[in-house]
């Protein structure tokens, strides 16, 4: 047997996701969505491919260059409806599920999203984008943008101009649209009451929604219009699904007790008592998939999903580096399905038959789709759609380890190893660290990782305070202290494994992170000269322009630093890492998007220009159309010019 090579950069053309996988009424077969990169357009692409569960066999439903992604099948199984990118702006489209050839459903200018079939199976609920008032003029006329509201950009969507997502349902029969919900407030679906009379959504439509910051959801009437707000005001919902008896909404979410660093938690609305109950609030975890990583970005969350006898339900939970499958009653009974070294990033179950189809990653496998038996977790794997990179390349693993912060707080890490490595060897070691920081990383695989392993680096990633997966208390804790005990936990770390592992080579530690974990490497930077060069992308270096330059700078400010411009600027100055360039002795390479509207790039070009003025060594790459999400969903080439120079700068000075 020939010796597998190490990953190289191209590598990341090869790498494909399997996602959104969903099972047919019947539980016979499956649809799914494979996406990847075009190499000669330099594009993604996504189809659409059925398998038969029995017998495994699988096939490809759609082709082109086109994204064709979240199939959902009618309620008899009989038909799929699909959002499709072929005829430019996504739209939704219908086949049988004999296959055939698609018919497009909607012509929305703006596009349409988030599809869901009625019970009856004559309608289809999504949405779309809209603006207040409509435009009569050529859009290609040169204007300006006139800006009155408190959120008017988002790292997502660019200039929002005015233009709201409404909820829309088309009759699927003669395509007639009809708008359900209106106003200048965004509006997501949520899903149908059983009994088809009324539609599920959520929305901010208080007063202000760039001050009240919540998510309510609401029940619309659909012949009468009647709209009730069955949470208002009292935290952040964002998913919802109905038991299949009419009686039950269950939500995900949170009454918002500690701001962004709230762990989500699940929740019951009795609809004939309208009473709430948390079937979680004495379970300390996160409810929902929270893992980093860099290949399943398109993922979807699959909120609470209702067994047939609405007794029960089935969930993602996010803990210690790991995501599971887990079966909870509305008796507040939570039991796990699948809880292992993983990350499940994908789910679907069959109400009644108690299997599912799950997506799974690990730290050494990309990642495929699995049957799960729910009742005895018993896996079988249906995918394998990255063999050929898998038998062609040595990707390694990672070894967890556990170590105590100077206040004793339990601190999970993990150690990879270059492949084909020697025991008398020694290697330079990358620290590398997650944004959020309200985020987890774990037992997934990351490119980035494997492909800096390759290149003869050990990699040593963390989850230090602030990170979710570790309980409530844990996740509060960064806040207010930015650059503090966070920091303390990254040195210890550090240290830890440099005292576990003899093949860490101490005098090559390098340094890297985006967005908080970008903050984090300006601040270790402007800490110690212990690392022999850092590469810090999508950061933030000063809280008091952050404030108002991001288009969550104001609320996310003040409620992670503790702080605003009003009454404690000097609080914000205190955690800026621009405050301590003159202490900077470490090679900085800085990475920033130019449409990166979350971390704006101002935040980029005053660390550089402060850090060449005091005549440091510092070098500055721009990347150009694109946002916060480059290392991740970024055009295929501007990702591997950033992990190209990542490597470069890291094999110059370590």
């Amino acid at each position: 047997m020939s010796k597998k090579r190490a990953l190289i950069l191209d590598d990341l053309n090869r790498l494909k996701s399997v996602y959104d996988a969903k099972l047919s009424p019947d539980g016979s077969r499956a649809i799914y969505v494979l996406h990847g990169m075009n190499c000669e357009t330099e594009s993604y692409y996504s189809h659409l491919h059925m398998i038969e569960l029995e017998t495994g066999e699988t096939n490809q439903w759609t082709y082109g260059a086109q994204k064709d992604y979240s199939p959902r099948w009618s309620p008899t199984g009989r038909s799929l409806a699909f959002l499709s990118t072929r005829s430019g702006k996504p739209q939704i489209y219908l086949v049988s599920s004999n296959g055939g050839e698609a018919r497009r459903l909607t012509d929305c200018q703006q596009g349409a999203s988030t599809i869901e079939w009625s019970p009856d199976g004559r309608y289809i609920l999504f949405s779309t984008k809209s603006s207040e008032q409509e435009i009569r003029k050529d859009t290609t006329e040169l204007k300006p943008l006139v800006v009155e509201n408190l959120q008017y950009k988002s790292d997502a969507s660019g200039f929002l101009k005015d233009m709201y997502s409404q909820v829309m349902m088309v009759e699927v029969e003669t395509g007639n649209v009809t708008q359900l919900t209106s106003g200048p407030y965004h509006h997501s679906v949520g899903c149908w009451l059983p009994d088809q009379k009324s539609i599920v959504f959520t929305a901010n439509r208080s007063q202000n929604p760039g001050l009240s910051l919540h998510s309510d959801v609401f029940i619309y009437e659909v012949e009468t219009s009647l709209l009730t707000n069955v949470t208002n005001g009292r935290g952040y919902f964002s998913t919802v699904s109905a038991s299949p008896d009419g009686t039950y909404l269950a939500l995900i979410g949170n009454e918002r007790e500690y701001q962004s660093a709230t762990v989500n938690k699940i929740w019951l609305y009795h609809l004939q008592n309208q009473t709430f109950t948390c079937l979680t609030s004495e379970w300390d975890v996160e409810i929902g998939d929270v893992m980093v990583g860099d290949v399943h970005s398109w993922r979807t969350n699959p909120g609470v999903l209702w067994t047939s006898d609405s007794e029960g339900f089935y969930f993602l939970m996010s803990d210690q580096g790991n995501v599971g499958v887990y079966y909870g009653n509305i008796h507040g009974e939570m039991y796990p399905s699948l809880l292992e070294d993983l990350h499940v990033y994908s789910l679907s179950i069959h109400p009644e038959q108690h299997k599912a189809v799950i997506g799974i990653s690990k730290p050494s496998h990309p990642g495929d789709l699995y049957m799960l038996n729910l009742m005895t977790g018993e896996l079988a794997q249906v995918t394998n759609v990255n063999q050929d990179l898998v038998e062609e390349v040595e990707f390694v693993t990672s070894e967890a380890f556990y170590t105590r912060a100077k206040d004793g707080l339990q601190l999970q890490s993990w150690i990879m190893k270059p492949p084909h490595d020697k025991e008398s060897d020694q290697y330079p070691l990358i620290l590398e660290i997650h944004g959020g920081p309200h985020m987890m990383y774990g037992n997934t695989f990351m490119y980035e990782f494997q492909l800096l392993a390759a290149k003869g680096y050990a990699i040593l990633f963390s989850n230090p305070r602030g990170g979710r997966g570790y309980g409530q208390a844990f996740v509060d804790a960064v806040r207010g202290d930015y650059g503090g005990m966070d920091y303390e936990d990254l040195m210890v770390v550090v240290d830890e494994a440099i005292e576990r592992y003899p093949f860490i080579d101490t005098n090559r530690l390098g340094v890297t992170g985006g967005s908080y974990g970008g903050f984090m490497t300006n601040w270790i930077v402007g800490q110690t000269n212990r690392f022999k060069a850092a590469v810090t992308q999508r950061c933030i270096s000063n809280w008091t322009s952050f404030y108002g330059v991001s288009d969550i700078g104001y609320y996310f400010t003040e409620w992670e630093v503790k702080a605003d411009i009003y009454e404690d600027i000097d609080k914000l100055w205190h955690h800026s890492p621009l405050r301590l360039v003159s202490n900077v002795e470490t090679p900085l390479l800085i990475l920033h998007s130019e449409k990166d509207y979350r971390c704006p790039i101002e935040q980029a070009e005053q660390l550089f220009i402060a850090l060449k003025r005091k005549e440091k060594d510092v070098k500055f790459v721009r990347f150009p159309e694109a946002n916060h999400e480059l290392s991740r969903s970024g055009p295929p080439v501007l990702r591997k010019h950033r992990l190209n120079h990542i490597i470069e700068w890291f094999e110059r000075y370590m």
